[in-house]
């Protein structure tokens, strides 16, 4: 049956597509935060990534004005816009919307009010407004960070493509648990490291060489019949390229930003996202091919042989892309 193979190039063209220039997730991140009573200041990051073709300028609660036009300049690839609002009472129960959002882009708003805890709201295109909750508590910050963070597996090209090439690499079984659970130890323990302030590295190199990473897996997806290390270890590739990915994770994170006085929560809730993502995607590759090799057998060397091929050209290209530019 031809159908499995042709799932196998509806995967790699979903990955292809627009995306193929591998950017992070980078939802748009907004600041409400209230300076005095009454006085608030509105700051905002919109991402170029994004593919926004206009300047997005958030719309204040209605008993907020601004009192000057928003100040917006140009740095990092991103475009930062500020605003200071006179509100008249209480934010709890008014809503903050952002109209002009890209078709499949998305927002992180942070509210902090005086004496009341930091609360995280989750914009999208489809829903571009947000009420303020009166009373936030920990776990609707946790609840948006869980999210976030497993739209970054999910969406997070490269990221996806070495999940989906690792696995395609071990085959199955137990080899699968242990080369999983190893690159979760090891992107957890460089998340928390970089965002915690202990460890870093520019996002530049790293970028560069988590596609190397996936070009490395896809050279030996192309050596089926070798008996590498890497395929008798794979947890140790899986753990030694899982530190670059998880400053890759930290990276993403930073520009969404951690909510003050609710930073281990919300880190929590990112890296449980991440590994629910993960496993999504694990669990649909093994279905995959499991549903290949039962109804299709003579169609799995050729759908794994076009995979590979497709995962080290993206990857590569990526790879030219982030060295050259």
């Amino acid at each position: 049956m031809r159908i499995f193979a042709r799932a196998w190039l509806l995967v790699l063209a979903a990955l292809w597509a627009p995306q193929a220039s591998a950017d992070e997730i980078r939802p748009m991140a907004l600041d409400l935060i209230e300076q005095s009573p009454g006085k608030w200041s509105l700051s905002w990051k919109q991402p170029l990534a994004t593919g926004a073709a206009a300047i997005v300028v958030p719309v204040p609660p209605q008993n907020c004005s601004m009192t000057a036009e928003p100040v917006i300049r140009r740095a990092n690839a991103a475009l930062l816009g500020a605003v200071n609002l006179d509100c008249d009472g209480e934010l709890g129960g008014q809503s903050i919307s952002l109209p002009d959002m890209a078709g499949n882009s998305d927002a992180l708003l942070r509210v902090q009010a005086i004496d009341q805890p930091v609360q995280s709201l989750r914009l999208t295109a489809s829903n571009p407004s947000v009420t303020i909750i009166a009373s936030p508590d920990r776990w609707q910050v946790m609840r948006s960070y869980f999210v976030i963070g497993a739209e970054h597996i999910l969406m997070g090209w490269d990221h996806l493509l070495f999940v989906i090439a690792l696995v395609l690499l071990v085959g199955r079984g137990w080899a699968v648990v242990g080369a999983a659970t190893a690159f979760t130890v090891s992107h957890s323990i460089t998340l928390a490291a970089s965002v915690l302030g202990f460890a870093g590295l520019p996002q530049a190199p790293v970028e560069a060489l988590i596609a190397l990473s996936i070009v490395f897996l896809a050279v030996e997806l192309a050596r089926a019949n070798t008996d590498s290390w890497t395929r008798r270890w794979p947890w140790v590739v899986a753990f030694g390229f899982g530190l670059l990915h998880g400053f890759g994770f930290a990276g993403a994170l930073s520009d969404i930003g951690l909510p003050q006085g609710e930073v281990p929560a919300a880190l929590l809730a990112f890296n449980l996202g991440v590994e629910a993502g993960q496993i999504a995607v694990i669990a649909a590759v093994l279905a995959l091919r499991a549903a290949i090799q039962r109804f299709a057998p003579k169609a799995e060397a050729l759908s794994l042989r076009i995979t590979t091929y497709g995962i080290g050209i993206i990857a590569s290209y990526w790879l030219l892309d982030r060295v050259l530019t």
